[in-house]
């Protein structure tokens, strides 16, 4: 263990994240990491939302060693494969709306990047509008469409172009109106920033259902029919980043269903092969229709063996229900959690949809962020053996999204680590 932990001292760029406690994973099942140790954690962060099905799902690793067998890299836009299409094909029959044809390629930001582009294309307009706090990916096209000062730190100058408006961010508001009102003066300003803030050259809006790395911002239930009315007006296309909340994390197969509304293009990847890199966004046909020969390519894109298990991963969430067991089993944590919240003041707010759980730590009525808390408290559960994320704009969110196969006995330890953790602190 401290050989590898040395290893990425010397020769591992590490800067993306703060090890307080650097752990090295020897292996891994459902929702239980475990060291070279031979220490289990229960993991509420599925990698970073990516293994809804449960780390090494058997269904997944069977498909992906029996395609390992048979191809693992063709060049699948230069050449066919039949994982490729066939998951093409389920895509256009889970995604909502009219949306058919997919983009595939090796992460959420590359997949952003093509929405982008085509997005550009396909409208012949070169302006885009993102959401503050939002989170795209660390591209430079994905980072230009991110309102987090802190993920852009280092990287300007950003692309031009880009104008954003306020999230849905309700606790933070500042503001006495109820939910579905405050979802409405949103709208109402995202027509203001389009009149007077643009060159009303918009090609679409980018905007992820729940923001993720915003620190789990649920939107009010009437907020994308509202902003949804005003792009229509203007013909401007609404981009779905469910690249965090896609594959029944939030206990629909997509986010975006939980509000009615169909996007122009859904960009998806994490979740999507329960840990083989895959990304891809699908868009309707006569979108789709204007790339032309050269347009767009993905080396990697299409991989029959990420494929293969992307296939196996649908299957599973289907044949298990497992949507609906998420649904129940977030009634059952956020009981739980509000609970906590009754008696640390220090969780300012308890939000989430599915298994998509954010803890808002605050210091005072001012909602003064309590990152250093957040920070020490996610310590304190990888002591205990459970590993939680932290994010945010402001670094003061506990974030909770583990593998959607987490069981009841396994979120009950989780909870009480996280309760031991607030009362030690306290």
């Amino acid at each position: 263990m401290n050989n590898t932990i040395q290893q990425y001292k010397d020769y591992v760029m590490t800067g993306f994240v703060k090890a307080v406690q650097p752990i090295v994973v020897e292996k891994a099942q459902g929702a239980i990491i475990t060291d070279t140790d031979g220490k289990d954690y229960i993991d509420c962060f599925a990698g970073i939302s990516v293994v809804n099905s449960g780390h090494c799902n058997p269904l997944v690793v069977e498909a992906a060693k029996a395609q390992l067998d048979k191809l693992i890299h063709c060049g699948s836009y230069i050449y066919h494969n039949q994982p490729m299409a066939t998951l093409a094909e389920k895509l256009a029959a889970l995604t909502p709306g009219k949306l058919k044809k997919s983009f595939f390629c090796n992460s959420g930001a590359e997949a952003i990047e093509g929405a982008l582009r085509l997005a550009r294309l396909y409208t012949g307009k070169q302006e885009f509008i993102a959401l503050q706090t939002g989170f795209h990916g660390r591209t430079w096209g994905a980072l230009s469409i991110t309102g987090n000062a802190g993920r852009k730190r280092g990287g300007s100058p950003f692309a031009t172009g880009v104008t954003f408006v306020q999230a849905p961010y309700h606790y933070r508001a500042r503001t006495a109106l109820p939910p579905e009102e405050f979802a409405n003066e949103c709208a109402r300003s995202l027509r203001d920033t389009l009149r007077f803030s643009t060159a009303m050259d918009v090609a679409a809006m980018v905007v992820e259902p729940v923001l993720g790395e915003g620190g789990i911002i649920v939107p009010p239930l009437n907020y994308f029919k509202a902003i949804k009315e005003v792009l229509d007006e203007h013909n401007i296309l609404l981009i779905v980043d469910e690249v965090q909340s896609g594959f029944g994390r939030t206990g629909k197969m997509f986010a975006i269903e939980h509000y009615g509304v169909e996007p122009d293009m859904l960009v998806t990847a994490k979740g999507i092969a329960a840990g083989f890199p895959l990304g891809a966004f699908t868009t309707r046909d006569e979108i789709a229709e204007v790339f032309r020969p050269g347009d767009h390519l993905s080396t990697f894109g299409g991989n029959p063996v990420a494929c293969a298990a992307a296939l196996a991963n649908i299957e599973f969430i289907e044949q298990t229900n497992l949507c609906e067991q998420v649904g129940e089993k977030e009634n059952y944590v956020l009981a739980k959690l509000r609970d906590l919240q009754t008696r640390f003041p220090l969780i300012g707010e308890v939000r989430g949809k599915g298994l998509m759980i954010g803890l808002e730590l605050v210091k005072d009525a001012a909602l003064t962020p309590a990152a250093a808390e957040a920070e020490r408290l996610r310590e304190s559960c990888l002591k205990k053996g459970v590993l939680v994320g932290v994010g945010g704009a402001f670094g003061n969110v506990l974030r909770l999204q583990p593998p959607l196969v987490i069981s009841h006995e396994q979120l009950d330890r989780a909870v009480n680590a996280l309760e031991e953790s607030f009362i030690e602190l306290k």
